[in-house]
């Protein structure tokens, strides 16, 4: 599957301009509340000398950015990020390294929500900038994205893996120095009908049926992360992996 490339780099550090603002990723920024302000959660559970227990998830939805790539196939990534930002009630409208970028909590567990704006193909740029910044274990970041090879509004969460010929994770393994361990949540989007280019068919929006069945499973999504965060991820994926009654039945 193909995004759309973009050269969004400059020297010295990493840019990313939006609507005529440029944020830095730098060693030498600073993420402070002005930018970005941390809530409660963030501050809890931790204690001297232990550095693993504040760091928050980070949770990455892979797509292209613009209006003319919303609501296609490819994007599917992106509206996992919305919808567990509207239920969560986390603005996700920061920019940094590359990304849109929002902070709060699910339960008591401080998370960060990540949209890279570097186009599809160049998705590590910004993971890769994101995870170093922050020294986010790989055990924490969660990669959510479109899958040709997943039935449509299939979910599947597996603990780590290859890029499955995604050019989006493709970029981001290579950009994690070709680490495959972190989990990631394949939103089925099936196969394109007869003979369609997929670099096409990811392209392409949803029929009004697909939206509302793609609706209801970016729901199911958002439990899955819940439950991951707050209960850990062998009974999120038991929640996610276990076929439905009414999968059985088709």
């Amino acid at each position: 599957m193909r995004g759309v490339p973009a050269a969004l780099s400059s020297a010295g550090g990493i840019s990313l301009s939006v609507s005529g603002l440029t944020k830095r990723c730098s060693k030498t920024l600073s993420f402070s509340r002005h930018h970005i302000p941390s809530p409660t959660c963030f501050s809890t559970n931790s204690s001297p000398g232990d550095s693993s227990a504040s760091k928050p998830w980070l949770l990455v939805g892979l797509g292209n950015p613009g209006k003319s790539y919303q609501g296609t196939r490819h994007n599917v990534g992106f509206e996992m990020i919305n919808a567990i930002a509207e239920a969560e009630g986390i603005s996700v409208t920061n920019i940094h390294c590359k990304a849109l970028l929002g902070k709060g909590c699910i339960g008591d567990v401080p998370v960060m929500l990540a949209k890279p704006q570097t186009f599809m193909n160049l998705s590590g740029e910004s993971v890769g900038s994101l995870v170093s910044y922050f020294k986010i274990p790989l055990n924490q970041v969660l990669l959510m994205y479109d899958d040709l090879d997943l039935p449509f509004a299939k979910l599947r969460l597996l603990p780590k893996g290859g890029h499955g010929g995604q050019n989006g994770m493709r970029s981001v393994i290579n950009h994690l120095k070709g680490s495959r361990d972190f989990p990631r949540l394949r939103i089925g989007i099936g196969r394109p009908p007869g003979k369609m280019d997929p670099a096409v068919f990811v392209l392409k929006p949803f029929t009004k049926k697909e939206r509302e069945e793609m609706d209801f499973t970016l729901q199911r999504g958002v439990e899955a992360v819940r439950i991951l965060l707050l209960h850990g991820f062998n009974k999120s994926a038991s929640f996610v992996n276990t076929p439905r009654p009414s999968e059985l039945l088709n």
